[in-house]
């Protein structure tokens, strides 16, 4: 039987990390929708993050960020992708943690530089020295990434099948979140 999405899987992580691009992947194998939050942002307020950014600043965005991620996680479960610093915010962790799950893909950062050095689409990175500026955000993030409910390690040589596949494989050890029987709900354990 297939596996069946209880709650929302929250992807949270570096840029870079491979949130969409696993989640997509992720999504299609659980046969449910996949959401970004940047792109449900961008829809929203009808700009770029990198737009918003410039024109309303960061603790604007932060603060829609949070709503757009509280609003999809009250629909019906799917892969949700969330900007790198959406799982900063504790209010946002606790919301994620009550109404789905969070599953940090952690990568080192060598991974990650390679993954985001040629893109000109990260705002944070526009600065003199990127590398720097990511390896700093990349310490001052891993904290709250490690209140995860799941972490799974990513690395370079992949396949983005592979994370996904290991992603399925956490949230098998865990029934509130995916389980095979419709009826799982409600049996009792000696059933």
């Amino acid at each position: 039987m297939e596996p069946r999405l209880k709650k929302t899987v929250v992807m949270v992580g570096m840029m870079g990390a491979g949130k969409s691009a696993v989640g997509k992947e992720l999504a299609q194998m659980l046969g449910v929708p996949f959401v970004d939050s940047d792109a449900e942002i961008e829809r929203a307020a009808n700009a770029s993050i990198a737009e918003i950014f410039a024109r309303d600043g960061e603790p604007f965005f932060r603060d829609k960020e949070a709503q757009v991620i509280s609003r999809l996680l009250d629909g019906t479960p799917s892969v949700l992708s969330v900007g790198g610093g959406a799982f900063l915010r504790a209010e946002t962790r606790r919301r994620i943690s009550q109404a789905g799950i969070s599953v940090w893909l952690k990568a080192d950062l060598d991974t990650l530089w390679q993954r985001v050095k040629r893109k000109d689409t990260r705002p944070l990175l526009r600065t003199a020295n990127p590398y720097q500026t990511l390896a700093a955000l990349m310490a001052d993030r891993e904290p709250a990434y490690a209140e995860a409910d799941l972490v799974v390690p990513t690395e370079a040589g992949f396949a983005i099948e592979t994370t996904a596949e290991k992603v399925i494989e956490a949230l098998t050890r865990r029934p509130d979140v995916l389980g095979t029987d419709p009826r799982d709900d409600t049996l009792s354990p000696d059933q």
